[in-house]
């Protein structure tokens, strides 16, 4: 094949990596939680899939419990330290509660770690269901909402966002333009729970 330089060599056969051992395994799983924020389920995953892709060449097998404990004793890895993060990043794009609680139980985290981010989900749900219908120009935001099925979809992207239905249906039905009532948009998010 003719390249713009001149022929173009053929493609080299990809290297496979050599197979891990608790040394490299160690290494890994070091590199990886330096890199990402994770919880201590989203380690095992991860070095999970990497000896099924790489192999193993220890004769005793993998602990990846232990090895997932030793990081959280180190302070690695803090499943409540992550779950608030999560809380708080999803609350600042607009995100709600149960959008929270999907996100958590994909990483692996228990009730007790994760009380304080959904303790804070709580704390946050009206104003980040606002900063929602901001994004999306949804009710007070909105250019116009006379349309009954635009106001429909409306609360379902809302509802879809996580937040509960009682608050989308509020923060859909005032008029483009209309001040907001903080206090009253909250007072209905904790008679409708």
């Amino acid at each position: 094949m003719w390249h713009k330089n001149g022929a173009m060599a053929p493609p080299r056969p990809l290297r496979r990596p050599p197979p891990l051992d608790s040394k490299r395994l160690a290494e890994l799983a070091l590199r990886y939680v330096g890199r990402y924020a994770t919880s201590r389920a989203k380690l095992r995953a991860y070095l999970a899939r990497k000896i099924r892709e790489r192999g193993w060449s220890d004769s005793a097998e993998p602990d990846l419990d232990r090895l997932a404990a030793r990081f959280c004793e180190l302070g690695y890895v803090d499943d409540a330290a992550y779950a608030l993060a999560k809380s708080q990043a999803l609350s600042s794009r607009g995100y709600g509660k149960r959008r929270l609680d999907e996100k958590l139980r994909l990483a692996g985290i228990d009730e007790a770690d994760g009380a304080e981010a959904r303790d804070h989900a709580d704390a946050r749900a009206v104003d980040s269901a606002l900063r929602f219908a901001e994004r999306r120009r949804i009710g007070p935001y909105a250019a116009n909402a006379s349309d009954p099925r635009q106001r429909e979809k409306a609360i379902s992207a809302m509802v879809r966002a996580g937040h509960p239905f009682a608050l989308a249906r509020a923060i859909a039905a005032l008029r483009p333009g209309a001040i907001v009532d903080i206090e009253e948009l909250r007072e209905q998010s904790r008679i409708c729970r």
